[in-house]
């Protein structure tokens, strides 16, 4: 097999406390600009407390650990769900300027959890268009909300940034998919895939399962409900070193309910070199 786009590195990041940015008083009028067509009140006691935290303070750190000064980065995209609280210019183009050469910033939201598996399709994108030889992935999620939902939502538990780093390796294979529509109008249809997914990888496969997402009958990781974004990628951080050791093909999944989205990540490493 050629070598092809694979990933790298995976970091994670808790952050506790607040980002003083949470007390700018330019948060207020961004958030009421947002929200003000839609009649949607603000949340005057966060506002006043200070509270959440800015994704490019949770985020430089990590990429300075992912990337060394040697390593430049051709793209980073940026991907949320939970605003941020830094008003003002984009934080991906903040960020570009935290990783040796300077990359192309884009930034997605809005697009619940699947916005970090787009994310990386559009990082992939790139590099097998042969725009870029590096692309960075990060993802961000904090606690705040600084106005009151139309409807309820799942806020994380705590503040977390996870970074995520594509480049070409030899006999590597990773597949991102994402699927919708009427097939995947059920949760049993919805089960269904991803154990076929998973059995195509065979016997030895480590399959990694978000929160919510019920897949009986097989055997897999199932992360803990808190972090609605950011909590299958810092469990993918956590165990992709071990898996890789043990030359283990690896499936995430993700199902969004709210767009009826199903997202699965599969990951082949080659044989040892």
């Amino acid at each position: 097999m050629p070598a092809a786009p694979g990933l790298t590195r995976v970091l994670t990041r808790y952050a506790d406390g607040r980002s003083e940015l949470s007390l700018d008083p330019d948060l207020r009028v961004f958030v009421a600009d947002l929200v003000r067509p839609y009649g949607l009140p603000l949340r005057e006691d966060l506002l006043a407390e200070g509270v959440g935290h800015a994704y490019e303070e949770m985020a430089a750190g990590l990429l300075a650990e992912a990337l060394g000064p040697d390593e430049p980065a051709d793209v980073l995209i940026q991907a949320f769900d939970s605003p941020d609280v830094r008003p003002g210019a984009p934080t991906s183009l903040a960020l570009s300027r935290s990783c040796a050469g300077t990359p192309t910033a884009l930034a997605l939201c809005d697009q619940g959890t699947a916005g970090a598996f787009a994310a990386l399709r559009a990082a992939l994108a790139y590099q097998r268009t042969g725009v870029a030889r590096r692309a960075v992935v990060v993802l961000a999620e904090q606690t705040a909300l600084h106005h009151l939902p139309p409807e309820p939502v799942t806020l994380p538990d705590r503040h977390c940034a996870v970074v995520l780093v594509c480049e070409t390796l030899p006999d590597e294979e990773l597949t991102v998919r994402q699927d919708s529509g009427t097939p995947f109008s059920s949760g049993a249809s919805v089960a269904e895939e991803v154990r076929r997914q998973a059995k195509a990888l065979g016997e030895e496969a480590a399959v990694l399962l978000a929160a919510g997402l019920d897949v009986p009958g097989l055997d897999a990781v199932r992360v803990p409900a808190g972090q609605p974004f950011t909590g299958l990628w810092s469990a993918l951080a956590d165990r992709l070193p071990g898996w890789r050791a043990e030359r283990r093909p690896v499936l995430l999944a993700d199902f969004d309910p709210r767009l009826g989205v199903l997202s699965t990540l599969t990951l082949r490493a080659g044989p040892p070199s």
